[in-house]
């Protein structure tokens, strides 16, 4: 497993994480016991890297992961969560001082931690991002010993530097695969400069770019790949990258044949992310072990060829771009 270091943080982890929304929930059935399993077989694999968040499973997610952490002992992984989402109605007035407090208390508490080593706002509201008051609270926090680190999970580019404006911001998260590149150009180039972190979720767009859903695949009535198809409970983009199904089936077909033969599509999908010095971790999720350990194993992926690459570009401009681009 190879290393990166995470912008400002200055710590050295792995460039594939472990993103814990699905052993949270909104995922379809995932046991607890699934749960644990794959996370071990992920730090197993040399991630040092666990992304989560206190709505995912209204906890849930955070409680297994320090279940899993307290059995195991030892040197402990970077452990990243989030928080705002908790807010109901999830507002920009909401996000004050006191109630981000409230919220890193309760992650604390399900993490077993006494400081958390990154809390990320949770796609707030744009307008959260033009309110320094509330930065200048995370830094209060970081003062206070709550937390170590802060930075943003964002849903827009210009959300993202906007947010990278503020000097306390440390990680920005952002979703960027195959078929969302728009954070690759003038993002990617400013976070740098200034060196954030960058954290990237939805890899795989949702799990489309594994190869294995088709246009007959069912999903659960409590996977949001079902109940968010059109951003009904949240922003459409977290779901399928925001690409209409159809015609992501279609560029998947496209890319299926570019596929290195002993690589799986979802390690290409990993590996072809990599390809960005910007990118400090990415971070897939798993609903069991052996996808856990697949994942892991994409730090292993040869660099792509240059011809690959402008081929999977070519995709997007041809099939993606127009659905996504500005959007996001």
């Amino acid at each position: 497993m190879k290393s990166r270091t995470l912008g400002r943080t200055g710590a050295t982890i792995s460039e594939i994480g472990f993103g814990a929304w699905q052993i949270g929930g909104a995922w379809g059935d995932v046991s607890e016991e699934d749960g644990k399993r794959a996370l071990n077989a992920a730090l197993d694999a040399g991630v040092t890297f666990i992304d989560t968040a206190d709505v995912y499973g209204d906890g849930r997610s955070e409680k297994i992961i320090a279940s899993v952490l307290k059995e195991r002992g030892g040197n402990k992984p970077f452990v990243a969560t989030k928080a705002g989402r908790r807010l109901n109605p999830h507002v920009a007035d909401g996000y004050t001082g006191a109630n981000i407090e409230a919220f890193i208390d309760r992650s604390l508490a399900n993490l077993g931690v006494e400081t958390l080593d990154l809390v990320q706002l949770h796609c707030p509201p744009t307008e959260v991002f033009y309110r320094p008051e509330l930065f200048g609270a995370l830094d209060g926090l970081v003062a206070k010993g709550k937390i170590r680190n802060y930075g943003v999970s964002v849903s827009t580019v210009e959300e993202g530097l906007k947010a990278i404006e503020y000097p306390g911001v440390a990680t920005t998260q952002i979703i960027y695969n195959i078929f969302r590149q728009r954070p690759h150009d003038l993002f990617f180039e400013q976070a740098q400069k200034k060196n954030v972190g960058i954290i990237v979720r939805v890899p795989l767009a949702s799990g489309l770019l594994s190869g294995k859903i088709t246009a007959n695949t069912k999903f659960a009535d409590d996977d949001h790949r079902k109940f968010n198809r059109h951003g009904e409970f949240f922003d459409v983009g977290e779901t399928f990258a925001g690409v209409p199904l159809e015609v992501a089936l279609e560029a998947v077909e496209q890319v299926r044949p570019l596929v290195p033969q002993g690589v799986s599509m979802a390690q290409f999908a990993l590996a072809w992310i990599l390809q960005s010095p910007a990118v400090s971790v990415v971070i897939p999720g798993a609903r069991n072990a052996a996808q856990a350990k697949a994942n892991a194993a994409a730090s292993d992926v040869p660099e792509l060829p240059e011809e690959t690459m402008a081929e999977l570009a070519d995709v997007y401009e041809r099939l993606i771009k127009v659905h996504v681009h500005q959007k996001w």
